[in-house]
């Protein structure tokens, strides 16, 4: 068993995204939380420190871009990866001003799932710094 690497949060309302996503950041030693919405979510991020959360923008409730403006105030340090099934989405200033650039937001499907895991390690490393 490899040892943790780091905390990644999935946000995701499909369960069979969250889970296979989960699967594959897990084998690749991550510990990971998955959650189905953006309201506990935020509740999560205020009693548990996590690396790089993985946001699909639609959520029932509070959408994606919500969830990472509302998680900063609670987490200033954690980074964000968008995983979405838009191909019209735009990145808003705002998340652009928290560091978030297009090479961040990645399409569903994701047909290899490697590109997650390096891009989860690359936030990390510059988590890091």
């Amino acid at each position: 068993m490899n040892a943790v690497v780091g905390k990644v949060l999935i946000v995701d309302d499909e369960s069979v995204v969250r889970l296979n996503l989960a699967a594959f950041l897990e084998d690749e030693g991550f510990e990971v939380t998955v959650i189905a919405n953006g309201e506990d979510a935020l509740k999560m991020l205020a009693e548990t420190p996590i690396d790089v959360a993985v946001i699909d923008l639609r959520l029932p409730g509070i959408d994606g871009n919500g969830v990472i403006l509302r998680a900063v105030e609670i987490q200033p340090r954690v980074k964000f990866l968008i995983h979405t099934g838009s191909v019209n989405y735009q990145l808003p200033a705002a998340l652009r001003r928290l560091g978030i650039e297009d090479e961040h937001v990645f399409q569903k499907p994701i047909e290899d799932m490697a590109v997650i895991v390096e891009a989860v390690r690359h936030l990390m490393g510059e988590r890091e710094t």
